[in-house]
């Protein structure tokens, strides 16, 4: 008991010295009046409050101190998934604008004026996909006198790319794929195109 008194003692100058520099005189008279008041019990269960609480502060403070560890870690891999998905989009985009084969960039305009490829894929007279014409540029065909429906793929500027094409296509299975020049819109025959292009 006389170690409790002596300890509670101790606590009590100890904190009266922060406490005297801290107060002004009306508050330092107030607070000695508190303390003669206060029964033993009572300061031996405040001292325990103050210390359990202080724990608790400095336990809140390193739990904080983790968590903003944490958000930062989050926030990299939020910018690097980002990152990714930026890259991965790009790739797509570069995709999206090669040949089948990869290497050389598709021609997806319709042309109109010059020289174009096409490869054609068959020619049937009971078969009309005609309606499938206008949606897609790279797909079209045309209606000869006696009926017969010539089927073409691709819209292509460059010989080369369209002859990637056709033999991409005859290794897929089909066999009569074959070129087929347009000047200006119109089917031509290969000796009238071939000069200023090879």
């Amino acid at each position: 008991m006389k170690k409790l008194v002596l300890l509670c003692g101790l606590f009590t100058f100890l904190g009266s010295g922060a406490l005297y520099a801290q107060l002004s005189k009306a508050e330092l008279k107030e607070w000695k009046k508190t303390k003669k008041a206060m029964d033993l019990e009572e300061f031996k269960t405040m001292i325990e409050e103050n210390s359990t609480l202080k724990q608790q502060v400095n336990q809140m403070s390193g739990d904080f101190a983790s968590m903003e560890s944490e958000v930062q870690q989050k926030r990299e891999e939020v910018s690097s998934l980002q990152a990714k998905v930026q890259n991965l989009e790009q790739d797509l985009a570069e995709a999206q604008t090669m040949d089948i084969s990869g290497d050389e960039p598709v021609n997806n305009t319709k042309v109109a004026k010059g020289v174009v490829f096409k490869v054609q894929i068959g020619a049937f007279r009971n078969k009309d996909l005609s309606k499938y014409f206008s949606s897609s540029d790279n797909f079209g065909g045309e209606v000869d006198p006696d009926g017969t429906q010539r089927y073409t793929l691709g819209n292509f500027t460059d010989y080369w790319q369209a002859d990637k094409f056709k033999k991409y296509l005859r290794e897929m299975g089909v066999k009569d794929a074959w070129i087929v020049p347009y000047k200006d819109g119109r089917r031509v025959p290969m000796k009238d195109v071939l000069e200023g292009v090879i």
